[in-house]
């Protein structure tokens, strides 16, 4: 494989420590990246991803969908060759999610009125 088809990610935790960076084929999908960084993710950290769609890969302020490679997400601009891209990491957990979801519902909706007598 040539050296100008292969791009240096580094992935930025939500804590500020660095998965790589590692070398990665321009060619290589979202959902590749994201199975080895659930596979590499250190263990001792407090929240932990357990499969690939809980986490999230951000990129220019982008959101990185599952279908693209490397080569299509990558910024055209401000980059300096043979510099290493860092794409931040969000882990939302499916089971959180609806937890959280269900919280919402089971909550009283409650109904105010307010009068201003003027």
């Amino acid at each position: 494989m040539p050296e100008e088809d292969l791009v240096e990610l580094k992935f930025r935790l939500y804590d500020g420590t660095d998965i790589g960076p590692i070398r990665y084929a321009a060619s290589s999908t979202v959902a590749m990246l994201k199975e080895r960084i659930v596979s590499d993710w250190p263990r001792d950290k407090k929240i932990i991803p357990k499969a690939a769609n809980d986490v999230k890969l951000i990129s220019a302020g982008k959101i990185l969908e599952n279908h693209k490679t490397v080569g299509q997400c990558k910024a055209p601009f401000g980059e300096l060759p043979g510099g290493v891209i860092t794409m931040h990491v969000v882990v939302q957990p499916s089971v959180a999610k609806a937890k959280t979801e269900k919280k919402v519902d089971e909550l009283p909706k409650k109904t105010t009125c307010s009068c201003s007598i003027l």
